[in-house]
């Protein structure tokens, strides 16, 4: 018997958790604290069990990019072909369509889960690719004149400056079919996760570019790229690199001994940096999206 229940206490978010780092070993979970503080009304956490074990979880809530819900239903891969996928997928995608959300998206990694998708309407939109580079001894670079790079962790205040004037005036540029709308809060509890590791070009009192690592309490030997972003007005001057080889010779110096990112297949700017300063290509994510409401197999009589 398939149970669905929502996310509500500790050991439902380390449940939750767990799912994910069960489906997507690769990459960094959010701990128990990161999805507490990131919680709002809108969003809905589920868990899904089976013969009374978790099994799969789900989330729905309001996507970065305007006018779009986000909903993931992940199942543990041992527990597939069951219905739980589907069964989550119903109650999120009834939650975006009561919160008026006409579109859904969300992100795919692996054939069988595409395939899945593609059952409910869902269609591919834009692709992103996974960059990842060993990390070893990096030597600290040599900041120009005319700016400093400090990490969060000195100058707390500027990170709120920093969506001002980093993230408001660079998100626009990213290869996205619909514009990205990342509120302060947002900023402020979802894309850092450590002042120490994350890094803020500022000149005279203007922050003008920002990078850095969200780390991984799961895996401490790696860490994810933050975003990574200079203000229009000071592109060319070489800041997105010195920020990039702050954080990996601060990577190294914290026994970080792999670093990756997600770069989306149209922001060639940024895959080519990340080229010169050594990453390699490892996985490639699909994003599909699909319109609310969602016609489930019973209604379409099979």
């Amino acid at each position: 018997m398939i149970r669905i229940r929502p996310v509500e206490t500790d050991a439902d978010y380390e449940a939750w958790r767990q799912v994910r780092l069960a489906v997507l070993p690769y990459e960094r979970a959010p701990s128990v604290a990161e999805l507490r503080k990131a919680h709002t009304p809108q969003r809905l956490m589920l868990l899904a069990e089976l013969a009374g074990e978790v099994v799969a979880h789900g989330n729905s809530d309001r996507s970065n990019e305007a006018d779009r819900a986000s909903v993931t239903a992940r199942v543990r891969p041992e527990a597939r072909r069951h219905g739980v996928g589907t069964a989550l997928l119903r109650v999120l995608t009834e939650h975006a369509a009561g919160q008026g959300y006409t579109i859904a998206g969300c992100t795919i990694d692996d054939d069988g889960s595409l395939a899945f998708a593609k059952r409910f309407g869902f269609t591919e939109f834009l692709r992103q690719v996974e960059q990842v580079r060993r990390i070893a001894d990096e030597p600290w670079p040599d900041v120009p004149a005319g700016y400093a790079v400090v990490p969060v962790a000195e100058r707390p205040e500027l990170w709120a400056a920093a969506y001002e004037q980093v993230a408001i005036p660079t998100l626009p540029d990213l290869d996205t079919t619909s514009p990205m709308h990342v509120t302060a809060e947002e900023w402020a509890t979802e894309w850092i996760n450590d002042p120490a590791s994350m890094f803020l070009a500022v000149a005279g009192d203007e922050v003008i570019g920002v990078a850095g690592l969200w780390l991984d309490t799961d895996v401490p030997e790696r860490a994810e790229v933050g975003y990574t972003a200079v203000r229009p007005d000071w592109r060319g001057k070489g800041v997105a690199s010195t920020l990039k080889r702050t954080s990996m010779a601060w990577a190294a110096e914290h026994g970080i001994t792999e670093i990756y990112t997600w770069t989306q297949e149209g922001n060639e700017n940024m895959r080519r940096l990340n080229e010169h300063l050594g990453f390699t290509y490892r996985t490639v994510s699909v994003n599909v999206r699909a319109e609310l409401p969602l016609q489930f197999p019973e209604q379409l009589g099979s």
